[in-house]
């Protein structure tokens, strides 16, 4: 398993350490190769471009690694910025074949999210080069390394990795599978395995009569939109906000002005838990083509309903009327509305919990994924075998 975390833990690092554990509960070896970001700060901006393109120190471990022999397959979680597509040649050149997950769309778009200047862009999309992307800065306002990000995409386009180095792709929804299609992609290659909710945490009481957020505070997210539904009168339930991120300044100035919004920083895992579990709903406002949404399963997992945006992989995961509501993605006074909705079928009924809670169940629980994963793993080493 091969894995580049980031500064700051999200949903990527939490799926793949899920994935890693019910492997091994299932009674399979797993070796773990993982990078952090916060080596950036020793190594420096030159020789962290140097490495997105091609990390020759990775490429090295990863060959020790697998020189022992005994490895089935190589999954890879997330190469990006440290670890490099360099370890997909230290796999080959070992006959260990490869899984790549598709979590995000970085391999479309050098900002990974199809999304500027607060709307949803596709403009990098198809490109042989994504030269709009180093044009606008897409990654962390920068230029220069969205140029360093494009050209890691477009090198080992020329050289033939994501075709010849990689046995299959793996991503969490049907809608991100269509988008890299779309953009030229062998979909036979691409094998959709939502993610997971484990162990369970078993649903919580409700009974909190509060909306919680869970997530990063971006722009994409909706943040904005989030805030601007809680001025409006149809909403009469305060709102809890979990996470940190850009905007933390504005959530923070909006709790400080309206006394139904709070601001509850950053919680742990087992806290969120707790917070949705207590809650009347869960709101994801997304304004970006989400490729999953784990708040969304974990919300199911505690039997809490989800009023999210009609947006990307959302509309796959929401049941509309069922176990949540879908909503027009930037449209505040709608999002009011159907949280409102919500509020009020959730006190008259407990219809909803029970969908959310049954979603979880039938979907995406640990064993049910563990085999599916298994299976994926299967497929490829019948495709390296070819």
């Amino acid at each position: 398993m091969v894995h580049n975390r980031y500064l700051q833990r999200g949903g990527e690092d939490v799926s793949t350490e899920v994935e890693t554990e019910l492997l091994r509960s299932a009674g399979h070896e797993v070796v773990m190769y993982e990078d952090t970001n916060e080596r950036i700060a020793r190594i420096g901006a030159t020789r962290t471009a140097i490495r997105t393109v091609w990390s020759q120190e990775s490429y090295r471990l990863v060959d020790d690694v697998l020189r022992g022999g005994g490895f089935d397959v190589m999954h890879v979680q997330n190469f990006f910025p440290l670890i490099s597509p360099s370890v997909y040649w230290a796999s080959k050149r070992r006959g260990v074949p490869v899984v790549q997950a598709l979590r995000n769309f970085r391999l479309l778009c050098p900002a990974a999210t199809l999304y500027r200047s607060g709307r949803v862009c596709e403009e990098c999309v198809g490109k042989p080069l994504a030269w709009p992307a180093a044009l606008h800065g897409c990654y962390r306002g920068s230029r220069a390394g969205s140029a360093v990000v494009a050209t890691m995409t477009a090198a080992n386009r020329l050289l033939g990795t994501w075709t010849n180095q990689v046995d299959l792709f793996v991503t969490p929804s049907q809608f991100s599978r269509r988008k890299f299609a779309e953009a030229g992609w062998d979909a036979g290659r691409i094998v959709v395995k939502a993610n997971s909710v484990h162990p369970d945490p078993e649903p919580g009481p409700g009974g909190g009569g509060f909306a919680v957020y869970v997530g990063r505070l971006a722009p994409e997210k909706g943040i904005r939109t989030l805030l601007r539904a809680w001025t409006h009168d149809a909403v009469d339930i305060p709102l809890k906000i979990c996470g940190d991120g850009p905007l933390r300044a504005e959530v923070v100035r909006a709790a400080a002005a309206n006394p139904r919004v709070e601001w509850a920083g950053r919680l742990g895992l087992e806290e969120v838990y707790e917070t949705m579990g207590s809650a009347a709903l869960v709101v994801v406002p997304s304004e970006w083509f989400e490729p999953f949404g784990r708040v969304v399963i974990e919300a199911y997992a505690k039997g809490v309903p989800v009023v999210a945006s009609r947006i990307g992989a959302l509309e796959e995961l929401i049941a509309d009327g069922e176990t949540g509501l879908l909503v027009e993605p930037g449209n505040a006074r709608d999002l009011a509305e159907k949280v409102a909705a919500v509020v009020a079928r959730v006190a008259t009924s407990k219809n909803m919990r029970h969908a959310a809670r049954d979603a979880y169940l039938e979907g995406y629980t640990g064993a049910q994924n563990v085999e599916l994963l298994v299976d994926v793993y299967r497929r490829a080493a019948e495709l390296s075998r070819r």
